[in-house]
């Protein structure tokens, strides 16, 4: 369950522990942002190297100043203005190459998030449904969004502040070398001090960094399903329970920052602090006992042991964010490592619309079947209804012929082709689906049936007309131009079914699936929705999983489905006939329903 969990977040198992994987998916990721990069990235790491090369003149320009004109009284004027010259210039020119460097290091890294943005997202939609399954929305949208920003916190954190630390210390180092190596030896033992206390921080913040990162996530799934869920949560008066579970998610995502905060705290700043004050008094009370060292070396090297520590404490101060970025983006590379739906690259065509079922054996997980040896043939342009009690294989049987999950090869055919060798932009535009809660754009109703397909408004028209949507639409205020809001909210119920047909028609596929289209609307609308179908038979195949019967009455032929297997097949009056059959009861069932509730109506 936890492996699941963590995949459905778009987390390798473990990678919340921060470990070695975590490390190693962040530094894949960060990898593949740069190549597209690495001429840029280049330039600004040369511009690094000039920057603190020219910084790192400073002290030895001071350096000959106190020792050269400043201890022996010795003021000449050309000596002393040339080297304030030489600092003025070294810092101009710094000053202006760190400008340089960091506006194109920034820009890069703006570059590689909406790249890696837009590869995230593309890849999300091309994950088989089976992740949907499981995967929880709200954090997908934090994967999509919040985490590809760690990327850039990479290149900034991990391409600036830390190489740039890292420069900086070798070039100061280098100096402190060359003025005298045995304060430089000294100044070295900062190194180990400093190893011990980044691990002690990793070791006790990387854990409350994860959950904190976890947690956020929770919480946007939260606020994101109780808006979606609004209506319902207000009507089964459910918001103080939601309100009180998001309060218990928030006090934890408290308490976890506030675990990172105390580890800040205490091993970061104030410790490092009290190592610079610590080498400072040992390099002092050595230059003292090493009378021979001139007082400009003491200068250099009290500015380079600054420069020293600084980046230390810049490079642990930066950790927190930089092991945040690390989680996020161990979390985008290993949701990028989903299989996506395997895409055909043969060229199977379809091209009467004509289905062929043989032998369909399906299972979610080993061991529990759902669908068991399924043979069915449907002829091109026919009328199919399928029906069953809830949980016997209709909408599986219309998922694996809409391929969102993979049916065993050559279990299914479309023309005489296997399901998994027709391309998928060919089979997409082929194959129509008109699903049982219409999804609508917060867009007008051209766009919502032209859903960005290059079709002329004649075609949107003919298919809003196929689908009996054109009256209602033009009788909108702005006709086909009119936003129908969130969710299609201006709309009833049945006209966001019937835009949905239109949408499904205007593709002109040869086949078009409903997943029982019918459920929700009224009978007067499934009069309509009748009489599109009917128009449409004999001119594209239909599959239509209804739950009202009444909706697939006139259907060519009835598949009654019972655990997976085909019951019965035949016309209304065939199955009617059967004394005591499965559609039988269901049908009269339902007539006796509707006659309960009619004098209510």
């Amino acid at each position: 369950m936890q492996a699941d969990s963590a995949v459905a977040e778009g987390l390798a198992p473990g990678a919340e522990r921060g470990g070695r994987r975590t490390v190693g998916d962040a530094a894949r990721l960060l990898y593949e942002a740069v190549q597209p990069e690495r001429r840029h990235l280049h330039r600004a790491v040369a511009w690094l190297l000039l920057a603190a090369g020219l910084e790192a003149l400073g002290p030895l320009l001071g350096k000959a100043f106190i020792d050269n004109y400043l201890l022996p009284h010795h003021a000449e004027a050309f000596g002393i203005a040339a080297l304030l010259g030489g600092a003025l210039v070294a810092g101009i020119v710094a000053t202006c190459v760190r400008y340089l460097q960091l506006v194109r290091l920034a820009g890069l890294a703006m570059r590689s998030v909406q790249r890696i943005r837009e590869r995230v997202f593309g890849h999300v939609l091309r994950l088989p449904m089976s992740f949907f399954d499981r995967a929880i929305t709200g954090q997908l949208v934090s994967r999509v969004t919040n985490d590809t920003e760690a990327v850039k916190t990479l290149y900034v954190q991990v391409l600036f502040v830390m190489l740039d630390s890292v420069i900086v210390l070798l070039g100061a180092m280098a100096a402190m070398f060359w003025l005298d190596w045995r304060l430089m030896l000294i100044v070295l033992t900062l190194a180990p001090a400093m190893a011990l206390i980044v691990s002690l921080y990793q070791r006790l913040s990387a854990p409350a960094v994860a959950r904190t990162r976890e947690l956020r996530s929770e919480l946007n799934a939260q606020v994101a399903e109780s808006i979606a869920g609004m209506a319902v949560l207000q009507a089964s008066n459910a918001t103080l329970r939601f309100a009180q579970k998001f309060a218990g998610t928030n006090g934890a995502h408290y308490q976890s920052r506030q675990r990172e905060l105390r580890a800040n705290a205490w091993l970061l700043r104030p410790v490092l602090d009290f190592l610079n004050v610590l080498l400072l008094a040992v390099v002092i009370w050595v230059f003292g006992t090493l009378s021979a060292l001139e007082v400009g070396v003491l200068y250099a090297f009290i500015n380079y042991v600054s420069r020293v520590t600084e980046p230390l404490i810049q490079i642990t101060m930066q950790f927190s964010q930089l092991q945040q970025a690390m989680v996020g983006a161990a979390r985008v590379h290993t949701l990028l490592k989903e299989a996506e739906t395997p895409v055909a690259t043969k060229e199977g065509r379809i091209t009467e619309g004509g289905i062929a079922i043989e032998h369909l054996d399906f299972e979610y997980l080993p061991g529990r079947r759902v669908l068991h040896g399924l043979d069915l043939r449907i002829e091109p342009g026919s009328f199919h209804g399928i029906v069953g009690h809830t949980g016997s294989g209709k909408s599986t049987l219309l998922s694996l012929l809409l391929r969102f999950y993979v049916a065993p090869p050559g279990s299914i055919r479309i023309d005489g082709a296997p399901l998994d060798t027709i391309g998928e932009d060919h089979f997409r535009d082929r194959v129509g689906l008109v699903p049982q809660d219409p999804f609508l754009l917060a867009a007008s109703a051209r766009e919502n049936i032209a859903m960005g397909r290059k079709l002329t408004d004649a075609q949107v028209e003919a298919a809003a007309r196929a689908a009996h949507a054109h009256d209602f639409i033009v009788g909108l205020e702005r006709g086909y131009d009119t936003p129908l809001g969130e969710g299609g909210a201006r709309l009833s119920v049945g006209q966001k079914q019937l835009i949905a047909i239109a949408r499904a028609l205007a593709g002109e596929p040869r086949i078009l699936l409903l997943d029982e289209a019918t459920s929700h609307i009224d009978s007067e609308t499934e009069q309509v929705v009748q009489r599109a179908l009917t128009a449409l038979r004999g001119k594209v195949t239909v599959v239509a999983i209804a739950h009202r019967l009444s909706t697939i009455r006139d259907a060519d032929r009835i598949v009654v489905l019972n655990h997976g297997r085909i019951a019965e097949l035949g016309t209304h009056s065939e199955l009617m006939a059967i004394d005591g059959g499965l559609y039988q009861r269901l049908y009269l069932l339902q007539q006796l329903e509707e006659e309960e509730l009619s004098p209510r109506a």
